[in-house]
């Protein structure tokens, strides 16, 4: 099995030398944070996602998976190098590429003859090439294979693929990259670099428009007295339209769909191209965070200043603790400034929620609903819907609960005695 090297041990970094591990590879895990390469080094993983602990776990009983802080040698050691480093966004809505420039520079000199460097970053068109200009290294091949491991389900998303990309110009390259998937039953779609690194902004940049379509859609079916469900449903009954992201909600957020759209609207730009269509999806979701901050209000009479407002869940979705652009946290900050005092509840609440000082952390559900002059639920964590209503009737000071993910039984709370909005209905 060749060895491969994972510089970068964020959320697809980590994810990612798992999983390989998983399959039979050795792999070597880099980082430059000590701290982070001790605790993993013993087992422990820093971020919330299901199975990712015991594929840790395995690999170092294994002896398969290793953490290091060495990036030299580490590199120099590997057949093939991946690349999983943050591209943040930056001021003018493009994607930071200095952390990928940096190590690529790093690396230049590091990188044995033969040695595959493969970006795995979400990157513009374009990197790839960059990055081979860079490397000025005719014996070192550049492969692009995005990822595609949603939060939550990443796991899963890597070992049981809908699909797998590998793109490059060079095709053993690209053979041999494709091969460290042999274990994973999925098409692997072979292409050139600028394809690759295309198709993963433009699948999230469809995915973004499907839930901005579906959110704008709960809007007007509660304007008309339609149920977005039952119109979900429908469409979603259609083949060319699918029931996947088809769930209204607060709008989209989180560490992918915010900048990618955005960096795909300036690559469009910077190749001449209007892309009206996504600036329209990215304004309307932005739109969105403040109808569901203004449903909060109007159930509260039109004010929040000086009242009490419960959250259920702060990150932004289930199965994570990632806050990075998180709908919750950018509504309660819209409540906030409107006056409004925020006690919330999340099952992954830790010692980051500080940056928040003005959001209290409560211990449970009902904990932070004692009081409250109204309830909203902005995560659709599992365990919102088993609360019992009538347990939150007993200490909450106004029976007003909005659901912003649409998770709980409405028909319960409303026979609890609850004033209950939801999206779209």
């Amino acid at each position: 099995m060749p060895s491969v090297t994972i510089i970068g041990t964020g959320y697809v970094g980590l994810a990612t030398g798992a999983c390989f591990a998983h399959l039979g590879h050795d792999v070597v895990c880099v980082d430059i944070d000590e701290r982070k390469i001790d605790s993993l080094s013993r087992g422990v993983v820093p971020i919330v996602e299901p199975g990712l602990d015991d594929l840790v776990t395995e690999g170092l009983d294994a002896g398969r998976l290793q953490f290091s802080i060495d990036v030299d040698g580490s590199a120099r050691e590997a057949e093939i190098v991946f690349l999983c480093l943050p591209t943040p966004q930056a001021d003018d809505g493009s994607a930071d590429l200095s952390y990928v420039e940096a190590v690529v520079v790093q690396l230049r000199d590091v990188l044995r003859p033969g040695a595959i460097l493969v970006n795995k970053s979400t990157v513009p068109v374009g990197t790839g090439r960059r990055v081979r200009e860079q490397l000025g290294r005719s014996d070192v091949a550049v492969v692009s294979n995005p990822e595609f491991l949603r939060q939550g389900s990443a796991v899963r998303d890597f070992l049981h693929p809908s699909r797998v990309v590998v793109g490059g110009d060079d095709a053993a390259a690209v053979a041999r990259v494709a091969d460290l998937y042999s274990g994973v039953d999925a098409p692997i779609l072979r292409m050139n670099t600028e394809s690759a690194e295309a198709l993963k902004y433009a699948a999230n940049a469809l995915l973004a428009t499907k839930l901005t379509f579906i959110n704008a859609m709960a809007d007007i079916c509660e304007a008309v007295g339609a149920d977005i469900f039952q119109v979900a449903e429908g469409i979603g009954l259609d083949p060319r339209i699918g029931k996947d992201m088809l769930n209204a909600g607060p709008g989209w957020g989180g560490s992918c769909f915010p900048k990618d759209t955005r960096a795909l609207v300036k690559i469009a730009e910077q190749g001449g191209y209007d892309f009206a269509l996504l600036r329209g999806v990215i304004e309307t979701n932005d739109q969105h965070y403040a109808r569901i901050a203004d449903k909060v209000t109007e159930v509260c009479g039109g004010s929040v200043e000086g009242l009490k407002v419960a959250a259920w869940g702060v990150t932004f979705k289930a199965g994570t603790d990632d806050l990075r652009d998180s709908p919750a946290i950018k509504i309660l900050q819209m409540l906030h400034d409107a006056g409004a005092r925020i006690t919330a509840y999340d099952p992954t609440a830790r010692g980051k929620y500080v940056a928040h000082p003005w959001m209290e952390i409560a211990p449970s559900a009902v904990a932070a609903v004692e009081g409250a002059d109204v309830l909203a639920v902005l995560t659709e964590w599992p365990e919102f819907a088993s609360v019992d209503p009538h347990e939150v009737r007993d200490v909450i000071g106004a029976p007003r609960v909005v659901d912003g993910r649409n998770v709980l039984d409405r028909e319960r709370w409303r026979s609890a005695g609850f004033d209950y909005r939801g999206v779209g209905r």
